[in-house]
């Protein structure tokens, strides 16, 4: 029988891993003699994937491939330095273990199931998709449909917890209810999800008590 499943986003849900994305991008900008931009800045960046936060942290009109492939290079020598887990993650993930758990993230997959064993979160999961792991990403619903197939998990039953309007929408279009982060990078985008919560303790008390 099939059974409901939880998916998280990763990046600003799970994981606070902005300070390292600054120093990539900073990194990035260097090379272009680019001033660094603050950790703020780089906040309102995130939550579209990496081609959009590169796009973002240029110059309008600079972005090609090669910028791209060059931040994920730095990304990926510090993909770790500074990343944590938000706050009380690790201890809700462990009084979760009777639910099959996904990731469901825009971050490319290699580099979401690497940070995800450097921080020794790996073993919660089940299933881990990034944005190259469906042929579109969220907001599209592909990347939590193919989660939910993978789980054998029903749409109604599971839910989508995320900070930014993308899982938002791609829980909706999957006919997946949503639980909203506040502590996360992103906003509601104006969507009215199922759940908001503000705390990892108050998801944790929603999530037990599904």
């Amino acid at each position: 029988m099939p059974s409901s499943c939880l998916l998280f986003d990763l990046d600003g849900t799970l994981v606070d891993s902005l300070p390292d994305l600054t120093t990539a991008i900073n990194r990035l900008r260097a090379d272009f003699t680019q001033a660094p931009l603050s950790i703020s800045q780089v906040r309102n960046y995130v939550g579209d994937g990496a081609r959009a936060l590169v796009q973002r942290a240029l110059p309008e009109g600079s972005f090609d491939q090669e910028k791209l492939a060059s931040f994920l290079t730095y990304y990926q020598q510090n993909l770790c330095e500074l990343s944590s887990p938000y706050p009380g993650i690790r201890e809700m993930l462990e009084q979760l273990h009777e639910y099959p758990l996904a990731v469901v993230t825009n971050k490319p997959q290699q580099m979401a199931a690497e940070l995800l064993e450097s921080l020794k979160l790996s073993r919660y999961f089940r299933v881990v998709l990034g944005g190259d792991s469906c042929a579109q990403k969220k907001p599209h619903p592909g990347p939590v449909l193919e989660a939910l197939h993978q789980l054998k998990a029903e749409q109604q039953s599971s839910l989508m917890v995320g900070d930014h309007h993308t899982d938002i929408r791609a829980a909706k279009a999957a006919g997946v209810p949503a639980c909203f982060c506040r502590w996360g990078y992103g906003n509601d985008g104006g969507e009215n999800p199922e759940f908001t919560v503000s705390s990892v303790p108050e998801l944790q008390q929603l999530l037990l008590s599904k």
